[in-house]
């Protein structure tokens, strides 16, 4: 295995000292040692990996340099344009290095929306012209593959991908967190959501650690899942799948359980639900400032205003929690105002080190929830 401290030393000693990207739970050492040991304007979070390679270009642009770019494999898609029509050598031919988290490794046990995608990882590359290389667990090798990626960027002026299998990383516990006293954790809050919501409701939720959270509140009190739709890939896409539902289904409240980071990701979905104005879209997000469901590394969601952000898409009401009065209180607001409307709350980051994943799989949960919609 390789500490993360020896990655970035190597990146160092050919120059590449910028980052940019979105973190991933096989990326989280990595990730969490440059949070900790870079300085900011040089490790940007970005709202999505499209962004992180906009960040890159531009940096080449201005200094030369080689950038670094890094993301789990499913942000590959968010990069095709950029990638094609900007990096690309028939368009500006810029290099840049692409640190890639190979999640559904075809022959490893992973997640369900994972498989595809880890099976189509290296023929993307292979489609997009990126050579590339799969990270090795050994120090002396792995600065081999540097060498070799460097190279060749320097030589070609295009970017070159270095492939991330699991447990390829030694741990490294990010130190630079936010520090939070809210009165909930996101669990809690779910469960204070979950149980204030009418048995004809309809239910889509984010990515990651909060559809977990709202599966196992349900199992634990017998509910069934049919009212829930989880969106257990597709970062930054629930609220556009429940503004999908709403508009077809106006008679029925249709609940969008949110998190700051997806919705940072495709915030430009805010607009579409602004101009539809339907009435029965109630946006409810868990607010953390952490991509919590992968190391915690903080978003840019404690320096912006979720709920004025809405309000300026065109949400006919906006409401702000901690408390679970407060989120009472919001709850009954969201059940009487005509939408669109949010409710912000904020919470804790974390989770419990026990919480399970759906055991519902994801054929299983679209038609338990296609017949309680229809």
């Amino acid at each position: 295995m390789i500490h993360p401290e020896q990655l970035y030393e190597t990146f160092e000693q050919h120059d590449m000292t910028f980052f940019a990207g979105v973190p991933d739970s096989l990326l989280k050492d990595f990730c969490a040692y440059i949070t900790d040991n870079v300085d900011s304007r040089n490790n940007i979070t970005a709202a999505n990996e499209g962004n992180a390679i906009g960040l890159a270009s531009g940096y080449h642009l201005a200094t030369g340099k080689i950038p670094v770019v890094y993301m789990q494999n499913s942000g590959l898609g968010n990069c095709v344009n950029p990638l094609t029509s900007l990096t690309d050598k028939h368009a500006y031919s810029i290099p840049m290095l692409l640190v890639v988290g190979w999640r559904g490794e075809p022959g490893k046990k992973d997640e369900p929306q994972h498989i595809k995608k880890g099976m189509v990882t290296l023929g993307l590359l292979n489609t997009l012209g990126i050579q590339y290389g799969i990270l090795p667990d050994s120090v002396e090798e792995a600065e081999k593959l540097v060498k070799k990626a460097h190279t060749h960027m320097k030589e070609h002026n295009e970017p070159y991908a270095i492939v991330v299998r699991k447990g390829t990383f030694e741990g490294y516990k990010l130190q630079k967190t936010i520090e939070t006293d809210f009165a909930f954790s996101r669990e809690d809050a779910v469960k204070c959501i979950a149980s204030l919501l009418d048995d004809q409701d309809i239910v889509v939720s984010t990515t990651g650690k909060t559809s977990r959270e709202l599966f196992e509140f349900r199992a634990a009190n017998d509910a069934g899942h049919h009212r829930d739709f989880l969106t257990v890939g597709s970062m930054g896409h629930s609220s556009s799948i429940a503004l999908g539902i709403a508009l077809q289904k106006p008679d029925r409240q249709v609940y969008c359980l949110d998190g700051d980071g997806a919705l940072i990701m495709h915030m430009g979905a805010l607009s579409s639900v602004g101009q539809q104005q339907p009435k029965n879209f109630k946006h409810i997000v868990f607010n953390n400032f952490a991509h919590d469901s992968v190391g915690g590394q903080p978003t840019a969601a404690d320096v912006i205003s979720i709920p004025e952000i809405a309000r300026h898409n065109g949400y006919t009401t906006v409401l702000a929690a901690e408390t679970e009065e407060e989120i009472r209180t919001g709850m009954i607001q969201l059940k009487e105002v005509e939408g669109p409307a949010l409710l912000e709350i904020r919470v804790n980051r974390g989770a419990r080190k026990d919480l399970g994943r759906p055991t519902r799989t994801p054929l299983e949960n679209k038609a338990d929830f296609m017949g309680h919609v229809k």
